[in-house]
C-alpha cells in the first residue's frame, strides 16, 4: 500500500534526504484510508527528525485558508506547505502568520503549461513570475520572512531572473529526474552565492530507481559538486 511504498523510500533515503515533500493529493485520492496513510508516513518522518514540506498547493478565501494552514501545521505537523498566490496575499497570509513555519508560494513552476500565465509581462520585459516573487517575499512575508518560492528546474532562465533579485531566498525546485530537467545549469542559476537556497525534490528519479538508495546518493554527490562549482570550494 501507499504507506509501504513510503516507507520503503523514506528507509532507503534517511541519510541523505534534507527534507521530505508528500503529495497530499496521492493520498486523498483513497479516501480516509490514504489520510490514515499520510499521517502514519509523516510519523516516520517526524522520528527521523527531517523537514516536511506537505505539498498541498493550498489557497482558498481567507477563513478557508484559515483551516489549511491548521490542517496542515497542527493537525499534520507538517514544517511547511505549498502555497497557490492566486487569490493574492489574504489568501496566503494565514500560512504565513506563524513564523516558526514555512511557506512554499509557486512562482515558475515545472510544468510546460506554466507559461499559459506565470510569463505573461506585467509591464515591459518584467514576467508575472517576477512580480509574484517580490511581492510575496518582501511583502506578504515581510514580517517573518518565512516564505520560499516554487521556481521548477526546467526553467533555467527563470531561476536566473529570481535569484538575481532576491539573493537569499530559498527556492522549491521540482523537476529534475524524471522531467528532465538539467541538474548542473539549475544548480548554477538558482544556488546563492553560498552555494544554498535550493531544496531540489526528486521523486521518480528516485522511487522508480533499481536501487533508490544508490540513486539518491548519486543526486546527493551530483547537488554537491554543483554546490562546490558555485563556490568555488
Amino acid at each position: 500500500g501507499a504507506f509501504q511504498f513510503c516507507a520503503k523510500l523514506i528507509e532507503a533515503t534517511k541519510d541523505m534526504a534534507a527534507a521530505y515533500k508528500p503529495n497530499a493529493a496521492f493520498f486523498e485520492a483513497y479516501g480516509a484510508p490514504g489520510a490514515a496513510a499520510l499521517e502514519r508516513v509523516l510519523e516516520v518522518i517526524k522520528g527521523l527528525g527531517v523537514p516536511i514540506v506537505l505539498d498541498a498547493k493550498r489557497g482558498d478565501i481567507g477563513s478557508t485558508s484559515e483551516a489549511y494552514a491548521r490542517s496542515a501545521f497542527e493537525t499534520l505537523g507538517c514544517d511547511s506547505v505549498t502555497v497557490s498566490p492566486y487569490l493574492g496575499g489574504d489568501a496566503c497570509a494565514p500560512f504565513l502568520k506563524d513564523g516558526a513555519k514555512g511557506v512554499w508560494v509557486l512562482c515558475k513552476t515545472s510544468n510546460p503549461g506554466s507559461a499559459d500565465l506565470q510569463t505573461m509581462e506585467v509591464a515591459p520585459g518584467r514576467p508575472l513570475y517576477l512580480h509574484v516573487a517580490k511581492l510575496c517575499c518582501e511583502t506578504w512575508a515581510a514580517e517573518h520572512g518565512n516564505a520560499g518560492l516554487v521556481v521548477g528546474a526546467t526553467d533555467v532562465e527563470a531561476l536566473r531572473r529570481v535569484r538575481a533579485e532576491l539573493p537569499k531566498v530559498w527556492f522549491l525546485s521540482p523537476g529534475i529526474g524524471a522531467q528532465g530537467g538539467d541538474l548542473e545549469g539549475c544548480l548554477e542559476a538558482g544556488l546563492s552565492a553560498e552555494g544554498l537556497g535550493m531544496l531540489l525534490p526528486i521523486s521518480r528519479g528516485i522511487s522508480k530507481a533499481a536501487d533508490p538508495k544508490a540513486a539518491a546518493e548519486a543526486f546527493r554527490v551530483a547537488i554537491n559538486a554543483g554546490r562546490a562549482k558555485k563556490t568555488g570550494a
